[in-house]
């Protein structure tokens, strides 16, 4: 019974856990699950005297586990590869700046987002800390404006309003989404589908779907952005020629 409640109080701890981990960076949580599942099952069977029983049932399943895993495993490659581990393919947006490129996932509405230039070239978003952030955050704003407002969208989607109180220039930031639209120039035919996560070809109907969509993430009155929200507006005029 001691172990039975052990196991139990273990599962719920490591579903838990799952849950916390990024959607972007699930597929390697399962795979760490698994591997300390695996271990902690070895240990057991070694302290009862049961190895030979794992081998056998190793042997047994071994096929399965094989496919299981290196589906996991070819999946988080292809996510990394687009800067968003274990994401669905064909399914997010693609907003880039000068500074930043920046991924939207549509079943998880969650944001992931690389450093391109400057001192955090490189850098994934969720490995950044507070002290961070704000100093990318400095960068942005001195050197590329829609950078800035592109990283604000993430900070707010990713942290609400708290991290407001320690943006040193938060009153100037107040007053950036007053004119929402990119400064970069008009959208191209590639850039405006990445935004809406489309393929070259998309019909009419697909485009006004993916902006439906993505407007019920986005838009300013459900807590999405208005830089954002004003980039996939952007992007379905471009591809309806509007």
């Amino acid at each position: 019974m001691p172990l039975t409640l052990l196991v139990v109080a273990m599962t719920v701890l490591a579903w838990v856990w799952l849950r916390q981990q990024p959607a972007n960076q699930r597929a390697y949580a399962v795979l760490k699950l698994v591997v300390v599942a695996a271990t902690l099952m070895v240990i057991t069977m070694v302290i009862t005297g049961r190895l030979h029983f794992l081998v056998a049932l190793l042997a047994f399943l071994w096929p399965a586990v094989r496919r299981i895993l290196t589906s996991i495993l070819m999946g988080g490659v292809a996510g990394a590869g687009r800067g968003d581990p274990g994401a669905t393919a064909g399914n997010q947006s693609h907003v880039a700046s000068e500074i930043l490129s920046m991924t939207l996932d549509h079943d998880s509405g969650t944001m992931s987002g690389t450093v391109l230039k400057g001192p955090m070239a490189g850098r994934a978003l969720a490995d950044l800390g507070e002290d961070e952030f704000i100093t990318l955050l400095r960068y942005c704003r001195a050197h590329d404006e829609d950078s800035a407002r592109l990283l604000e969208s993430y900070l707010d989607r990713r942290f609400g309003d708290s991290w407001r109180a320690d943006d040193p220039g938060g009153d100037d930031a107040e007053h950036q989404d007053h004119n929402p639209q990119g400064g970069g120039g008009p959208l191209t035919e590639s850039e405006a589908l990445d935004i809406l996560g489309l393929a070259p070809g998309a019909s009419r109907e697909e485009i006004i779907q993916a902006h439906r969509r993505l407007m019920q993430k986005m838009h300013p009155d459900r807590g999405g952005s208005n830089y954002l929200a004003a980039r996939v507006n952007e992007a379905k005029d471009r591809l309806l020629g509007e």
